[in-house]
């Protein structure tokens, strides 16, 4: 039965749903509960959800056109170039894009060559290794954090580690080093971005 030389429905429907719940399931693995503890970064939570979301549908509904595969994946290549003029995204950030791009186009375009074992055995092995760097090799991550300074007199280059020692005492935190940013001299005030362990 058709409406507009369109199907109204396709065996396929059951194939996708089935797909994009086991890839919303491993999507939910990696994003909620090995990435957002330790990032705390709702922001990417929701762009990571809907890009690998937007990607699965696509490459699900490219696979049933004759489209050169190359051309396709090229398609998605440009999110891994994700770049905003204000904001550059973090390298970790980028990563996880990354991730989460090549998880839904493996559950997207898998096909009778590729079993169920497998498709289970890739996004499983990928947990797994994002589990051992993130919580097991205890790796020190550096963080950023910027912070609007008013004492304006410490931010000239002879005063860094009076600079340094009062934002460590402000802060509570072991800084490893102080960029300075925007300066206001109107308001004395100066937008500072200090560096730091992770100590999760």
């Amino acid at each position: 039965m058709e409406f507009l030389d369109i199907p109204l429905f396709d065996d396929d429907f059951f194939k996708m749903m089935f797909r994009f719940t086991l890839n919303f399931l491993f999507l939910t693995v990696i994003i909620r509960f090995i990435y957002y503890p330790d990032s705390k970064r709702k922001d990417y939570v929701f762009t990571y959800y809907l890009i690998s979301i937007i990607v699965f549908f696509l490459c699900f509904t490219l696979k049933k056109y004759e489209m050169d595969i190359g051309m396709a994946l090229g398609l998605f290549a440009i999110f891994g170039i994700i770049r905003y003029r204000t904001n550059p995204v973090d390298i970790k950030e980028m990563t996880y894009l990354f991730v989460v791009i090549g998880v839904s186009i493996i559950n997207a375009l898998a096909n009778k060559k590729m079993s169920y074992a497998e498709i289970l055995s890739a996004n499983a092995i990928i947990i797994f290794v994002l589990l051992l760097i993130e919580r097991y090799w205890a790796l020190k991550q550096v963080v950023s954090k910027s912070i609007i300074y008013e004492n304006i007199e410490n931010i000239k280059p002879e005063n860094y580690k009076t600079l340094k020692s009062d934002l460590e005492n402000r802060t509570g935190l072991t800084i490893n080093k102080v960029l300075i940013g925007d300066v206001d001299f109107l308001k004395d005030t100066a937008k500072v971005t200090i560096f730091y362990f992770n100590s999760n």
